[in-house]
Formats: C-alpha cells, sequence, structure tokens
C-alpha cells in the first residue's frame, strides 16, 4: 500500500478549548468520528474511513498525530522508516498533557475537544446523532465521548490505554469516574450500545480489559473477540488492529465480519429510520 493523497476529502479546520486542529471528511449524512490509530491516518484508516462513507455517514477524520496519508508499512519505508515515523507519532503524543497513557481512573484531555468536535459534526450532519470510532491509542475516546447523549454509536477497536503495564491497568480502560458513570446510566437506559473488538493473544488488549467493561456496561457491551490466527499474514507485527491493518478484505473472513457488525451499528444507530 502506498501513501495517499486526501484529494477526495475536504480539510477544514476545528477550534475548541484553545486547541486547532485539521479534520478531513468525506460523504454525506450522520457523522461518524473516525479517531486513527497510531501512527496516524494511514491509507488502511482512509479505507476504513471510505466504508463509513459509503454506506450513507459522513467519516469525520481529526488529525491528533502524525503525517495523514503516509504508508507507514515496513514495506514502503524499510525497517527504520517504519520505526522512525512510528517513533515521530508515538513520542510526542505520549509526551503530550493531551493524551493519558499511564493514569487509571481519567480520560485524557483530548476527549474534550473530540466531543465538541462531534457536537459540531451533528449540528453541520443532521441525523439522530454520531457515532464514534478509537483504534489502539485512541480506543477508549470513542467510549469517554460517549458520556455525551448525541453520541448514539461508540465503537472501541483494540482500545489500548492505559498501557498495560501492571494487573491494575489490564483490568480497566481509560476513562474518568464521572464520564462512566453517563456512559453506565445511558447503558441501563438501553440507549447505548458499545462495540468492542480486540484480537484474544493481543497483550496490548488484555482479556481483563473486556471484563471490565462488561462488568461495568452489562449487557449493553458487545464483545468482538477474535483468534489472532484469523488477522491479515502479510501485515507487520502480532495481531492487532481488526479494521485496519490486520483486516483481511474477504467475505467469510472474522476481522471482515468485525468490519461489518461495526458498519451495521452505524446503520442501525444512525440511518435506520425512527
Amino acid at each position: 500500500m502506498a501513501d495517499r493523497d486526501l484529494s477526495d476529502y475536504a480539510r477544514t479546520t476545528f477550534t475548541h478549548g484553545g486547541a486547532t486542529r485539521d479534520v478531513f471528511t468525506k460523504g454525506s449524512g450522520p457523522a461518524v468520528v473516525v479517531i486513527a490509530e497510531m501512527p496516524g491516518i494511514t491509507p488502511a484508516v482512509l479505507d476504513f474511513a471510505d466504508r463509513v462513507a459509503g454506506i450513507g455517514c459522513t467519516a469525520v477524520l481529526p488529525h491528533l498525530f502524525g503525517v495523514p496519508g503516509r504508508d507507514p508499512s515496513v514495506a514502503a519505508r524499510g525497517a527504520l522508516g517504519f520505526a522512525a515515523n512510528l517513533a515521530s507519532s508515538m513520542v510526542p503524543a505520549c509526551i503530550s498533557r493531551e493524551f493519558n497513557v499511564l493514569a487509571t481512573g481519567r480520560s485524557s484531555p483530548v476527549v474534550s475537544w473530540l466531543r465538541a468536535l462531534a457536537a459540531d459534526q451533528h449540528e453541520r450532519c443532521g441525523g439522530p446523532g454520531v457515532g464514534a470510532v478509537g483504534m489502539c491509542f485512541t480506543g477508549g475516546f470513542a467510549l469517554a465521548m460517549a458520556a455525551d447523549d448525541r453520541l448514539l454509536a461508540p465503537v472501541l477497536s483494540q482500545p489500548s490505554l492505559p498501557l498495560a503495564v501492571d494487573r491494575r491497568r489490564r483490568a480497566t480502560i481509560d476513562i474518568a469516574p464521572d464520564e462512566l458513570a453517563a456512559v453506565q446510566a445511558r447503558c441501563r437506559s438501553g440507549e447505548l450500545e458499545v462495540l468492542g473488538l480486540r484480537f484474544r493473544e493481543d497483550r496490548l488488549v488484555p482479556a481483563g480489559r473486556f471484563d471490565f467493561l462488561r462488568r461495568v456496561l452489562g449487557d449493553a457491551f458487545v464483545a468482538v473477540e477474535l483468534d489472532s490466527a484469523s488477522a491479515n499474514p502479510d501485515a507487520f507485527g502480532p495481531a492487532h488492529s481488526v479494521l485496519t491493518e490486520h483486516l483481511v478484505d474477504a467475505p467469510d473472513e472474522p476481522t471482515r465480519d468485525a468490519l461489518d457488525q461495526v458498519l451495521d451499528l452505524f446503520r442501525r444507530r444512525l440511518l435506520a429510520p425512527s
């Protein structure tokens, strides 16, 4: 996969709380905020966003880190280029005050900006509400965003924060207590369904994290847990990125079924007639 330009995406900016960031959008219909994984808005993330636009939603991609459209793969950049590109995204994010990497019981400050972006896009795009997909480093952001009742379809794809460096961090996710309480209330009322995706052998997303989500969200949490053997064998590294790098885009493949389940959530929650 080569670098991809974003000429088919509209580029604007959004400002909230003193922070201004680029935002890329494509499509029409209710908004789905696609929050990229490390190292950023890669061609694989754009492929996923294209599918979101293809079902009749507006794909909204905030630029939080990395170089939009850059292919980070070893095949494209070589081993040293791959490592350098990943470090150029990860190191600034890990030391930024906008992202909580190790803290428990806290949402990353950038979630407030993302929540404001979702509200702005809901007003612009219309529909019953907004969807959101967080991936890896940003996986839990979609859950914290769901404290706002405009967020109707949160998807947590391989949520990797806080980093699973000890037992306590393996059995939680990055969300503040008051925001979790708001999400729990919405789940109990039946207005919210939370979809989570992971490969079972993924050390970055331990089983205890999904056990925690089942415990605190009850039946409203729908866990999609895949065998690592179902990941794309041609992708670099251990099975991790369900919707992007490790997707096997073919009928009857478990990762394709997981992707279809995500798109179906958006159809049911954002596009189905009320």
